[in-house]
């Protein structure tokens, strides 16, 4: 079958849960012999880099602002996905459900919408903002031909209030034995000998509280703080200014050099997101256990 992944930034997996789920979808369904396409955005993608894990890379521009980076990129990529007539679409992003009929055009393209969580409870969001996302759960029950929830909270928050089902398929992870220490030498850490955290670095993940917090640990063990965020400047500033001198922020870390950190910590901090409630754990938080455990009870 001939297959695309649209609405995330797009492989290689370089920002959140949505573009890992990209990644190892289309990595899996590439080596059942499928032909997949995942769209990716132009600030994200690799210069030169056609193809990643057997799937192709599809590249195309966006307006790269926080409230249009998302939408604009979903619109071309579906007016794209209706060119190339795909046996399916996966669209990931329940903001994108106002294009999510563009796929099926010019063919019989089926649509399947991944909702993810409550977005217009994020106080991230302005009042236009959280009435988008308010919109497109409507939208969400009407326009593709599935909809995926990857929480049970979500899920039924969708039968509840719209009294429709959606398909629940949660998050899964995998255990690759992290190789060598390379990302710990490069920020002088040593194995068990640092707490980690991980997130994205915005206000409603909390990585404040838990540099607050940390001044109150006795000792001289770091608190590694892994994550980023691009529309989340002030904050991140913010974060800086708070910690104390043992704290260090890397940066976002993907694939061996995360591992990595993830086996070899001490202690690991997952985020406390204010709305936990509201949101599914996603990869981050299931890979990180996974690899954590692992690699503590070898």
């Amino acid at each position: 079958m001939r297959l695309a992944i649209l609405g995330t930034r797009g492989i290689p997996a370089r920002y959140g849960g949505f573009e890992t789920l990209a990644e190892e979808i289309s990595a899996r369904l590439s080596t059942r012999g499928h032909d997949v396409t995942v769209y990716t955005r132009t600030r994200y993608a690799e210069p030169g880099l056609s193809s990643h894990r057997g799937a192709r890379i599809r590249v195309l521009p966006t307006i790269p602002t926080k409230y249009l980076d998302t939408v604009a990129h979903g619109f071309l990529s579906g007016f794209d996905a209706a060119l190339e007539r795909y046996d399916a679409v996966l669209v990931c992003n329940a903001i994108n459900a106002a294009s999510a009929f563009l796929p099926r055009l010019s063919g019989s393209t089926r649509v399947v919408l991944n909702v993810d969580g409550l977005e217009r409870n994020r106080r991230k969001w302005n009042a236009l903002g959280k009435l988008a996302y308010r919109l497109s759960e409507t939208l969400s029950t009407i326009v593709p031909d599935a909809v995926v929830t990857d929480a049970r909270v979500i899920e039924a928050y969708y039968r509840q209030r719209y009294g429709f089902s959606s398909v629940f398929i949660p998050y899964g992870g995998d255990l690759p034995e992290p190789v060598g220490t390379e990302a710990l030498e490069r920020l002088g850490l040593t194995p068990d000998r640092y707490a980690l955290y991980v997130s994205r670095l915005e206000p409603e993940n909390n990585a404040d509280a838990v540099v607050r917090a940390y001044r109150d640990v006795p000792g001289e063990v770091p608190l590694v703080i892994v994550g980023d965020a691009p529309y989340a400047r002030d904050y991140i500033a913010g974060l800086r200014r708070q910690a104390d001198p043992r704290v260090r922020f890397p940066g976002a870390i993907y694939g061996e050099g995360y591992r990595q950190l993830l086996a070899r910590a001490a202690v690991y901090y997952p985020c406390y997101f204010e709305i936990r409630a509201q949101m599914p754990h996603g990869t981050l938080f299931v890979n990180a256990l996974l690899v954590f455990r692992a690699a503590n009870c070898a």
